[in-house]
């Protein structure tokens, strides 16, 4: 018999889906699918939202091997392999930095695509960088990336929800390869 504190309770705390991110989410998943691939996610701003929307698709173990949540700075250059001069030099809020973090874990997790964010949810801007800065990497087959900057408006929940949206929606379309943003090797 189950007692009443081993139930889950839904609370304020409780995950949120948000539809566009979970309509992305199934959208990378069956591109990678079809191409017989898997991906791996490293957060800094979203603390594991990505994942979890991923996750939340029927079958998901078919393309994603999982993902590390990066949110300190020693955890990105210790376990994702992001140079430190580059985090002293620019901060975590930067393109490179995102660069990095998408093929670290693509490699650490052995994923054919890596994708990772970071940047500024909020309340205060962070390296110089205002709030709503956010910068999407997907490390590809072989450690070619692409990249787009986002600037976002809203508060801290909604940034990183469009973040989420955002980096699901730039994996399918380099999955696909049709991405936008900058190549570099």
């Amino acid at each position: 018999m189950k007692r009443e504190e081993d139930r889950a309770r839904p609370g304020p705390e409780q995950l949120e889906f948000l539809p566009e991110a979970l309509t992305a989410a199934g959208a990378a998943h069956r591109a990678l699918l079809d191409r017989g691939a898997t991906c791996a996610t490293a957060e800094s701003l979203t603390g594991g939202l990505i994942g979890a929307h991923l996750t939340a698709v029927p079958g998901a173990s078919g393309s994603y091997r999982g993902g590390v949540v990066a949110y300190a700075t020693d955890t990105k250059t210790g376990v994702l392999g992001v140079p430190e001069d580059l985090l002293a030099e620019h901060g975590a809020v930067h393109p490179g930095v995102a660069e990095h973090m998408a093929i670290g874990v693509r490699r650490l997790l052995g994923a054919d695509y890596g994708v990772a964010v970071t940047g500024v949810a909020g309340p205060d801007a962070q390296d110089g960088q205002p709030v709503g800065t956010v910068h999407v990497a997907v490390a590809t087959p072989g450690d070619q990336t692409r990249v787009h900057q986002f600037r976002f408006t809203g508060d801290r929940a909604g940034i990183r929800y469009r973040t989420v949206e955002g980096a699901l929606s730039l994996l399918d379309s380099v999955v696909r390869g049709s991405a936008e943003g900058s190549t570099r090797a």
